[in-house]
């Protein structure tokens, strides 16, 4: 576990307590467990919301460049063509 052996681990724990207070300790560690729940379940949300627009691109029909410039001139035809008629 990180390279600490167990005296290490004994060590930091005792440091902990003294700085903490034995009895700040579950309280600090249920504000550690809830915090880490409320972040998995934000990341679930963001993970399925991704998944959502991945299958909504997956189902929409993608347009070829070419069908995109075609539908481009015959929009600036028309265009055209409703300028002429104004003059």
């Amino acid at each position: 576990m990180f390279g600490l052996g167990p005296t290490e681990l004994i060590i930091i724990f005792l440091l902990i307590i003294v700085l903490f207070g034995a009895k700040r300790l579950p309280e600090l560690a249920r504000s550690l467990g809830s915090s880490i729940k409320e972040f998995k379940h934000a990341t679930q949300g963001l993970k399925d919301e991704f998944d959502m627009d991945k299958e909504i691109e997956e189902k929409t029909p993608r347009q070829s460049v070419k069908s995109q410039d075609k539908q481009t001139e015959n929009t600036e035809k028309v265009k055209s063509e409703e300028s002429d008629e104004k003059k």
